[in-house]
């Protein structure tokens, strides 16, 4: 489960309140017409959604189109992540892409965290947030709600 703080609640130039929350793109489906995607991807930007490219590693990426579009993050496949202990290539595919995203100014999102050690090693790898079993299961809106206010409740008593 992944939660982000919410943006700035601030209206955008076309006068839409941005959102809380993030528009996730497979990146096969940027790549099936990437410059529609791009002029798409453009415009949800500039009514303040903030976008991120979902599987990322599994399709086609065009690093040129890459670096033009407007996206705030890469979701690192789970195939990937879910295959940094059985082998090495995945997680140097893994590093890579952390790295090749901060460089390019984008947070990483690892899918598919399935126990601890791969959460460590994320964390080693300064990967910016993290989504699976091991962070928590999938849930109805109200048991969401009532996580959400479990952990607002836990945050005000650390402060």
């Amino acid at each position: 489960m992944t939660v982000s703080a919410p943006p700035d609640p601030s209206r955008t130039a076309s006068g839409v309140r941005s959102l809380v929350g993030v528009l996730e793109i497979t990146e096969s489906s940027i790549m099936d017409d990437p410059q529609r995607a791009e002029h798409t991807l453009n415009r949800l930007s500039e009514r303040g959604f903030k976008l991120s490219i979902d599987d990322f590693g599994t399709g086609y990426s065009s690093l040129a189109y890459l670096k033009r579009l407007p996206v705030d993050e890469l979701k690192i496949d789970k195939s990937f992540v879910m295959g940094m202990e059985a082998g090495e290539d995945d997680a140097m595919i893994v590093r890579s892409t952390i790295d090749l995203a901060h460089n390019l100014g984008l947070g990483v999102v690892a899918e598919g965290v399935e126990n601890a050690d791969v959460l460590e090693q994320l964390r080693a790898l300064s990967c910016d947030e993290a989504q699976g079993y091991h962070i928590g299961r999938p849930l109805p809106v109200d048991g969401f709600l009532a996580w959400l206010q479990k952990q607002a409740q836990a945050t005000a008593v650390a402060a």
